[in-house]
């Protein structure tokens, strides 16, 4: 009877522990503010340093395990590269060390993936221009989805394009996934039937598309860039191919 009791509080203790673990990897409250927690590595030119990450309504900070904790504020942050769920660098108004020219960057290897709704709630409440590389889930809502290839210079990769009315998704397991919110996207470009060109504040991606883009999508697409907030619509002006 005893070795059972002790069976049971040891499972309950396990399970304690997991909750603990999720808990504290995963993202917001009930009132939906962000909250989220992984250990990373912050990269520097000689060597890492290892610490924990914390990303909240507040800001960005960083608590190494040697030394001072460090802070950056939404508005201390020029902009969030996330090409990968394990890869963050923000990108800082300081200027970078021995003069070399440019804003500094804080590059960071993540120990756990963030999550793709950490990284939307993230990019929105900084703002500015970001690159995404952690779409949402392959079942949002979208009005259109083509299969699509990637061009690089080095090759590319397989994966789809989905377009919906808050933004573009490239839904790809090569490490190249992109998330565009409407506010990231500078130009967009459809020069003929089966390409298509995303040119990012950040970034451009061009693609060979599988199946044609018809006019009257790449017409609500270029709405939702160039026409938002204009008493102008590609309808009134024909097509913007």
């Amino acid at each position: 009877m005893s070795s059972r009791i002790f069976f049971c509080i040891a499972i309950a203790s396990v399970a304690l522990v997991r909750s603990s673990d999720s808990s504290s990897l995963r993202t917001a409250d009930s009132s939906g503010s962000l909250h989220w927690t992984s250990d990373a590595k912050l990269k520097r030119l000689l060597k890492s340093t290892r610490g924990s990450i914390t990303i909240s309504t507040a800001g960005v900070d960083f608590h190494p395990e040697k030394g001072g904790p460090i802070h950056w504020t939404l508005e201390d942050i020029r902009t969030v590269e996330l090409p990968t769920a394990r890869k963050l660098s923000l990108v800082s108004y300081q200027n970078r060390r021995w003069h070399i020219p440019g804003d500094r960057p804080f590059d960071f290897d993540l120990k756990n993936p963030m999550p793709p709704d950490v990284a939307a709630e993230f990019v929105r409440l900084v703002g500015k221009p970001a690159i995404n590389g952690v779409p949402v889930s392959e079942d949002a809502s979208s009005f259109m989805i083509i299969p699509a290839r990637h061009t690089t210079r080095t090759g590319g990769s397989n994966g789809e394009l989905r377009f919906s009315d808050s933004g573009i998704d490239y839904l790809s397991k090569a490490g190249d996934a992109r998330s565009w919110r409407w506010a990231d996207i500078e130009t967009l470009a459809h020069p003929e039937p089966y390409r298509f060109r995303v040119g990012g504040f950040q970034e451009t991606f061009d693609f060979e598309l599988k199946q044609p883009l018809a006019s009257a999508v790449f017409d609500r697409l270029w709405d939702h860039v160039y026409a938002e907030g204009l008493n102008i619509s590609a309808q009134s002006g024909g097509s913007n191919e």
